[in-house]
């Protein structure tokens, strides 16, 4: 089965335009969920579009925009489902534009990384993130770059009443410049690949932590 799933991917990379690049941002759908950990993914791919001067439209299995960027073409995509059914908007919109693997980046949260700080990698396990699961099962293979946004994580609740949670007020004052430093790495990893990117921000702590804040975590 996986060498039949190779073969497929293998073919499909073969005619794939090498200048598009495939954004997805990771959320869930309805305005409930608005300014939630979870939906960091969708709050970053917002501004994206914005910067570029580009609007979500309503198209199969996704809210999408499109736009260039020193001449590559950038699509944009919010799957219109939850965050565990993320991987059938993923692959429809890859293999309808004719998207390189190499050319998709996944914006998420993660449970596993501080708050503050934003990693990209080029594959990797899902870490838990049912919406990476998901793109995983979909796509038949996890080597797709992603750029995870830390969250931290909270012992104290369930997980799942602490991803769909709301920012607490320090965390929303951070978070257009966690927002601005993610939209940095995609433009990065757009220009210059994902080697560099990895090397030039992976090392980067992106706000500067109040000990309070760090107190509620450890303790």
């Amino acid at each position: 089965m996986m060498n039949f799933l190779k073969k497929i991917f293998s073919s499909l990379n073969n005619n794939s335009d090498m200048n598009k690049y495939l954004i997805l941002g990771i959320g869930n759908i309805g305005s409930e969920y608005d300014d939630t950990r979870h939906n960091i993914g969708f709050e970053i791919v917002d501004q994206l579009s914005q910067n570029l001067d580009t609007k979500f439209e309503s198209v199969k299995l996704a809210q999408r925009a499109e736009a260039s960027f020193k001449g590559k073409k950038i699509i944009i995509i919010k799957p219109n489902n939850y965050v565990n059914n993320s991987g059938r908007s993923l692959v429809y919109w890859q293999k309808k534009e004719k998207v390189s693997l190499e050319n998709i980046l996944v914006v998420c949260d993660d449970l596993n990384l501080f708050f503050g700080n934003i990693k990209i990698k080029p594959n990797g396990t899902s870490g838990g993130h049912n919406g990476l699961k998901d793109i995983e099962d979909n796509l038949g293979t996890s080597n797709f770059a992603r750029l995870r946004v830390g969250i931290s994580n909270n012992n104290k609740i369930p997980k799942s009443d602490y991803v769909l949670g709301k920012w607490s007020s320090y965390e929303m004052s951070n978070i257009n410049s966690l927002t601005i430093s993610s939209i940095e790495i995609i433009f990065s990893f757009i220009q210059t690949g994902i080697e560099e990117t990895m090397n030039l921000y992976n090392k980067k702590n992106f706000i500067k932590w109040k000990f309070s804040e760090v107190l509620k975590i450890i303790t």
